[in-house]
């Protein structure tokens, strides 16, 4: 990417809504993340869905939304736990479908005793990828049907090479790769994981979608970027090195309303606009 990668940013309808200016004057990328709380995944939210509609009329930029995911671990091989996880991941598929949104976020299965055992439990590695592609298949091909990219991100991962492999081993244009910055940096802080850049250099040309937050090595912050330790410019050269065009989209926890002021920050150092 030639030219300063503009920033999008996870948001729900009312942060949305208040920043809508900020948003509709580059097109920027969005991620709408109402319809990933348990309490949502019951409802088919079509008011919702077309107050969206309604409010992003005129808007041309690219938009998808965080899928649900608490609860739902894609490792495991019971095939009732797998059958209500295929069922949470088309209902919400369903409501992509109704808003037009072209990629949705879910989780990674692996953890941290996954990279410490896989040895120790020589069946374990198998089983896994087992579970999840059993769980993913008919959502695949859900996604596929309407063209929205499942981007798979990690969480406690601590290598950053299964999700690729795991993606490989799907092999479908709908499922990516998503990384999460703040998640990797708490992984190599804790779980003595690679470095953020090297989660990027690792999804390569799967990289479909990036998490922008920074932490402090300790815990998911999902602090603004410049208030933890990530080391941005070599994020954003990564990222940059790659063959891939990821979606970059600020996912912070709070003071939402201070986004533009994030992204005039990074715009000043260069990185970003």
């Amino acid at each position: 990417m030639s030219d300063l990668p503009v920033l999008g940013a996870a948001l729900n309808f009312t942060q949305v809504t208040s920043l809508k200016d900020w948003i509709l004057e580059k097109d920027r990328c969005l991620e709408l993340q109402d319809f990933s709380p348990v309490e949502a995944q019951g409802d088919d939210q079509d008011e919702l869905i077309t107050s969206y509609k309604s409010l992003l009329d005129g808007y041309k930029g690219t938009f998808g939304i965080h899928g649900p995911f608490f609860g739902l671990d894609l490792s495991s091989d019971d095939p009732l736990v797998q059958d209500v996880i295929t069922k949470r991941y088309l209902d919400a598929l369903v409501k992509c479908e109704k808003l037009g949104a072209s990629h949705m976020v879910i989780h990674s299965p692996f953890n941290y005793f996954h990279s410490l055992n896989w040895l120790n439990f020589g069946y374990m590695k198998a089983a896994v990828f087992a579970a999840a592609q059993a769980t993913l298949a008919p959502v695949v091909k859900r996604a596929e049907d309407i063209g929205c990219c499942l981007v798979l991100e990690n969480v406690g991962d601590a290598d950053p090479f299964l999700r690729k492999e795991l993606a490989e081993a799907i092999h479908s244009d709908m499922f990516k790769l998503s990384i999460d910055t703040g998640h990797a940096a708490f992984a190599h802080g804790q779980f003595k994981a690679p470095p953020v850049t090297d989660f990027v250099l690792a999804a390569d040309d799967m990289l479909a979608h990036v998490h922008l937050q920074d932490a402090d090595g300790y815990a998911d912050r999902h602090w603004h970027p410049g208030e933890g330790n990530i080391p941005w410019g070599g994020v954003f050269k990564a990222i940059n090195d790659i063959p891939s065009e990821p979606r970059l989209i600020l996912e912070v926890a709070d003071r939402k309303e201070l986004l533009p002021i994030t992204v005039k920050r990074l715009e000043a150092q260069g990185l970003a606009q």
